[in-house]
């Protein structure tokens, strides 16, 4: 395990809407902003999506990432990370695009095709909430996210091909028996990356077992190979990416996986809650691990290498 802790931002996602959240980051200004916020504060790791401006929707088109992509490596010696979920119902050819063409350090990569329930969010929609707001969140009902092994295949060879290296994102512990399946194949190579998510409805709750549970089943599949990092939705957001620093692993906050600083507390931007992490870290006696240092820790090949 690593001795610093890897801070990871993500800054907007997918599944919030904009009238959860005034602080929710839309147009490419505002990502840009949110991420060199997120990354002055002490995240060594911003991970991306992007948004239509006019509405706040989703959008996976290598055009708009392009808006932002390059303002952001100007200001900042983070990692960048490009998803390659994108959102609710994109084919894989629209959720690969941008990576394929940004070439970046560092993209996610889903482990396995699951429900992907994110309609108890609706009870969180603002009274000015746009026409897609509603449908899209209560579709959740009825949305797989499809990772086949044909698909989790054809997408680590294309972006390995240009040197990206993955954060390998997994909701349940089939997912770690679904990475290790493409180790044994030789489709990738350690270090591993691997973010452990909890709370997403169709997924592994977030209990505190299930996290203990989870890296031991890392232990024995990946042994020293890999490097963990923990994604609490929601209110599960502090408390168990406290325990995965505790335990030496990594943690990733930001406003796509929980809106909230506190109980009550809409956070005020992306900075704010990478400055609570990096306080309750700092006071543990854990270090903070700098751009440069994940990049050691990450193996990833550089900011020079990317397309942007």
């Amino acid at each position: 395990m690593s001795k610093k802790v890897i801070i990871t931002c993500a800054v907007t996602g997918s599944i919030h809407t904009p009238s959860m959240s005034p602080h929710l980051p839309v147009t490419p200004e505002e990502i840009t902003a949110a991420a060199v916020g997120a990354a002055e504060a002490g995240a060594a790791v911003i991970h991306l999506h992007a948004r239509d401006p006019e509405t706040g929707a989703p959008e996976q088109t290598i055009e708009r990432y392009m808006e932002f992509l390059p303002r952001i490596k100007q200001q900042t010696g983070a990692i960048l990370n490009i998803t390659t979920g994108g959102g609710l119902g994109m084919s894989m050819d629209t959720r690969l695009a941008p990576a394929l063409a940004a070439k970046p350090e560092l993209a996610s990569m889903n482990m396995g095709s699951m429900n992907f329930n994110i309609s108890g969010a609706a009870k969180s929609l603002g009274p000015n909430a746009q026409a897609w707001e509603r449908p899209y969140v209560e579709g959740g009902v009825d949305i797989i996210m499809s990772n086949t092994f044909a698909q989790i295949e054809r997408a680590m060879r294309a972006l390995g091909d240009n040197g990206t290296r993955f954060e390998f994102e997994c909701y349940d512990v089939g997912h770690l028996y679904t990475l290790a399946h493409f180790v044994d194949k030789g489709l990738v190579k350690p270090p591993f990356f691997i973010q452990l998510i909890f709370g997403i409805a169709g997924g592994i709750g977030a209990h505190p077992e299930n996290l203990t549970h989870m890296k031991s089943i890392c232990d024995r599949l990946f042994g020293n190979d890999y490097r963990f990092s923990v994604l609490g939705a929601g209110r599960h957001q502090f408390p168990l990416v406290t325990m995965s620093a505790i335990m030496g692993g990594n943690v990733r906050v930001g406003l796509e996986d929980n809106l909230y600083l506190g109980k009550g507390e809409l956070a005020p931007s992306n900075a704010a809650q990478v400055e609570k992490i990096r306080r309750i870290l700092t006071e543990l006696g854990l270090k903070i691990a700098t751009p440069d240092e994940a990049r050691d820790l990450l193996a990833t090949k550089g900011a020079a290498e990317v397309a942007f």
